[in-house]
Parts: structure tokens; sequence; C-alpha cells
């Protein structure tokens, strides 16, 4: 990855290597049930653990987009956030947050009345049309992560002639929006298993270095997903070694975040690689 920066609220932050982001999810049905945080004991040793282990960054949701997941109402996405929050800058005051929301609302009161850093929206401001102008309002990072219908219909938006190039270009359609609009600190996720068939998310991580014609950071979210325990016939839980199999593939092709269920695997990962690609044992 090349080195960049990010404005976080009223400081310039400079990121010279590939940040490990740690899910917290506070909610009762998230795909993986290690990630499921409902009550103040829960999230506070997910948080503890999680910078203990090293985590740079904690992604925070409260709406599960998996499919078939309960609809969730916007009061109980921000009344689920607000627990959240509370108990996690208690534990993690400074650590920079981002919060995992489709919803206008939703991004804007974590931004201004819980003090979350960035927005991390699944939609790429399809699902809320009013998405792209608020995060340019709260001029904050943006998550832009590719996907084709909603949560509930995606596996059925699969049809591409070349999925990397063609979700390069819905990509870049959406940064020139973004830009116009004044947004300047863009992160893009091309959105594994979001309206991607098993074959697909293998060939856009086989291309993931193409992203780079984007001009921004890379996120890559495949923590435990489905184009691992799909493949080799196991569970989310028996997930762990592809997870690292694929974060170590993604930091090699130049991937800046990796958005994960399991800090501590995935700060092994980054070492190992960095090792590797500096060719010596000298530690960063």
């Amino acid at each position: 990855m090349h080195p960049f920066s990010l404005k976080l609220r009223d400081r310039i932050v400079e990121i010279t290597r590939p940040q490990i982001m740690g899910i917290v999810n506070v909610t009762p049905d998230s795909f993986y049930a290690g990630s499921r945080t409902a009550d103040a004991d829960s999230i506070a040793r997910r948080v503890e653990k999680m910078v203990a282990d090293g985590a740079d960054w904690i992604d925070i949701g409260a709406y599960s987009s998996r499919p078939g997941a309960t609809e969730v109402s916007v009061g109980e996405e921000i009344n689920r956030l607000r627990t959240g929050m509370k108990y996690l800058r208690e534990v993690a005051p400074d650590i920079p947050v981002s919060v995992d929301t489709f919803r206008a609302d939703v991004a804007r009161m974590a931004v201004e009345e819980l003090g979350v850093d960035a927005v991390n929206d699944i939609s790429g401001g399809t699902l809320d049309d009013a998405m792209f102008s608020t995060v340019a309002r709260l001029d904050v990072p943006y998550v832009l992560m590719h996907m084709r219908g909603t949560p509930s219909t995606m596996q059925s938006c699969t049809g591409y002639s070349d999925v990397t190039a063609d979700v390069i270009t819905e990509l870049q359609r959406k940064l020139a929006d973004l830009r116009g609009l004044g947004v300047s600190d863009i992160i893009i996720d091309p959105g594994f298993g979001f309206a991607k068939t098993l074959e697909q998310n293998y060939e856009l991580m086989h291309h993931l270095d193409a992203f780079s014609l984007l001009g921004c950071p890379l996120l890559v979210g495949v923590s435990r997903k489905s184009m691992i325990y799909r493949l080799t016939g196991k569970s989310p839980e028996e997930s762990l070694a592809g997870t690292v199999a694929l974060g170590a593939l993604a930091i090699e092709r130049g991937a800046a975040f990796l958005r994960v269920h399991d800090v501590a695997a995935a700060v092994d990962t980054r070492a190992v690689v960095e090792a590797t690609l500096r060719g010596n044992m000298n530690h960063s």
C-alpha cells in the first residue's frame, strides 16, 4: 500500500502500514456468532481484547446485513449504537471508530453525538439518497463499498460482463459524485460477498491490485465470509485459516485496511507479510 493521510476530527493522521480494523457488532443476529455483543459486558470485553491484540481501528455496527436478517428500525439502530459507543469509549477513548451503517440519519447521529470518526456504508449510497450529502457536511472519511440491490436481493444482482472492470467502473461513478460534493477522504471496498458469486469473489481477489486505479486506500472485508466456508465446506466458526490466507493475499495486493473479527490473527498476518515484502526481519 502507498502511505496516505486521513482527517479524523480535528487532526490529520498519517497511515504508513495496513490498518487492522476490528469488528464489533452490537446485534443479536450477525452471521458470525462470535462477533455478537448485545450487552455492556460483552461489548467492553470484546473491545478490550481487540485493543490488547493490536487493533488500529474499531468498526461498530448495529444492523446485520446478512440475507434474512431481522429488519431494524432507525431508532433501534441508534439505541444499540449509543450503548455500544458508551462502553467502547470507556475501554478505548482514543481509537479511531467507523460506524457501519447505510442510513444517513444514523451516520449523522453517530458522528455528531457519539464521536464516531468515519462512516462505513455497505450500500455505497444506494440505500439512502441523503448519504453522500450527509457525509460531505460531516466532513469525515467515508468507506465506499460496492453493492447492488439490498442485503436480501443482492445475490440476484450478480450479472457482470467482467466483475473487476464493472465493479471499478461503478465505484468510479460514485467517486466522481462524492468528490463533486467535496468529500476528500474516501476509502474503497470492493464488497466481497455482496452481489458477487463465489467465483466472482475470487476473481476480484485475484485482480485486487487493479483497484489502485481509483487512487484511494483499499479496505478488504472477507473475515469468515461465505466465500471461505462455501469453498471449504465448513462454517464461519471454522473459517479463521481461510480468513488469514485471504488477508495475507489482500495485504500483498495493496490493501490498506483489513476488516476482521480476529484481530490477533490479522496483526500476525500483517507482520509476516510485511517482513516478507521487505525481505528481512527488521520489525517496524
